[in-house]
Protein backbone atom coordinates (compact mmCIF):
# COMPACT_ATOMS: atom_id res chain seq x y z
CA UNK A 1 0.00 0.00 0.00
CA UNK A 2 2.93 2.39 0.86
CA UNK A 3 4.30 1.57 -3.11
CA UNK A 4 0.93 2.79 -4.12
CA UNK A 5 0.96 6.14 -2.01
CA UNK A 6 4.67 6.86 -3.12
CA UNK A 7 3.64 6.60 -6.36
CA UNK A 8 0.43 8.63 -6.65
CA UNK A 9 2.38 11.24 -5.06
CA UNK A 10 4.91 10.91 -7.58
CA UNK A 11 2.99 10.93 -10.55
CA UNK A 12 0.74 13.95 -9.07
CA UNK A 13 -1.79 12.96 -11.83
CA UNK A 14 -5.90 14.54 -11.70
CA UNK A 15 -8.15 12.29 -10.99
CA UNK A 16 -5.60 9.10 -10.08
CA UNK A 17 -7.07 8.95 -6.94
CA UNK A 18 -9.23 6.16 -6.95
CA UNK A 19 -6.45 4.02 -9.31
CA UNK A 20 -4.02 4.01 -6.66
CA UNK A 21 -6.56 3.27 -3.58
CA UNK A 22 -7.76 0.30 -5.95
CA UNK A 23 -3.96 -0.72 -6.82
CA UNK A 24 -2.57 -0.26 -3.12
CA UNK A 25 -5.66 -2.75 -1.44
CA UNK A 26 -4.77 -5.54 -4.88
CA UNK A 27 -1.28 -5.38 -4.03
CA UNK A 28 -1.52 -5.56 -0.24
CA UNK A 29 -4.35 -8.62 -0.77
CA UNK A 30 -2.55 -10.28 -2.94
CA UNK A 31 0.21 -11.33 -0.22
CA UNK A 32 -2.79 -13.31 1.50
CA UNK A 33 -5.19 -13.03 4.60
CA UNK A 34 -2.92 -10.67 6.26
CA UNK A 35 -2.53 -8.21 3.97
CA UNK A 36 -5.93 -8.48 2.88
CA UNK A 37 -6.54 -7.61 6.62
CA UNK A 38 -4.31 -5.22 6.73
CA UNK A 39 -5.70 -3.32 3.85
CA UNK A 40 -9.55 -3.19 4.99
CA UNK A 41 -7.69 -2.04 8.50
CA UNK A 42 -5.97 0.67 6.85
CA UNK A 43 -8.76 1.75 4.18
CA UNK A 44 -11.10 2.12 6.66
CA UNK A 45 -9.21 4.06 9.42
CA UNK A 46 -7.77 6.75 6.33
CA UNK A 47 -12.01 7.11 5.19
CA UNK A 48 -13.07 7.20 8.51
CA UNK A 49 -12.62 10.76 9.11
CA UNK A 50 -14.54 12.52 6.46
CA UNK A 51 -17.45 9.52 6.68
CA UNK A 52 -17.84 10.66 10.55
CA UNK A 53 -17.55 14.83 9.47
CA UNK A 54 -19.34 14.39 6.53
CA UNK A 55 -16.83 16.60 4.83
CA UNK A 56 -15.80 14.85 1.64
CA UNK A 57 -18.50 11.95 2.00
CA UNK A 58 -19.09 11.29 -1.25
CA UNK A 59 -15.60 11.10 -2.40
CA UNK A 60 -15.05 9.20 0.82
CA UNK A 61 -17.09 6.65 -0.03
CA UNK A 62 -15.96 6.50 -3.48
CA UNK A 63 -12.55 6.08 -1.96
CA UNK A 64 -14.09 3.11 -0.21
CA UNK A 65 -15.64 1.48 -3.37
CA UNK A 66 -12.35 1.55 -4.90
CA UNK A 67 -10.25 0.23 -1.85
CA UNK A 68 -12.89 -2.64 -2.19
CA UNK A 69 -12.44 -3.35 -5.65
CA UNK A 70 -8.91 -3.78 -5.51
CA UNK A 71 -8.80 -5.99 -1.93
CA UNK A 72 -11.48 -8.43 -3.54
CA UNK A 73 -9.68 -8.62 -6.91
CA UNK A 74 -10.89 -6.53 -8.94
CA UNK A 75 -8.27 -5.08 -11.61
CA UNK A 76 -6.96 -1.97 -10.92
CA UNK A 77 -7.11 -0.41 -14.22
CA UNK A 78 -11.38 0.04 -14.01
CA UNK A 79 -9.93 3.26 -12.28
CA UNK A 80 -6.83 4.01 -14.13
CA UNK A 81 -7.24 7.68 -15.70
CA UNK A 82 -6.81 8.45 -19.20
CA UNK A 83 -3.02 9.48 -20.00
CA UNK A 84 -1.63 8.05 -17.04
CA UNK A 85 2.28 7.14 -17.54
CA UNK A 86 2.52 3.77 -17.81
CA UNK A 87 4.92 3.23 -14.91
CA UNK A 88 1.99 3.07 -12.73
Amino acid sequence: MYRAYSDMREANWKNSDKYFHARGNYDAARIGPGGKFAAWIISDARELYPAVTGSGAADSAADQEANRWGRNGGDPNRYRPPGLPSKY
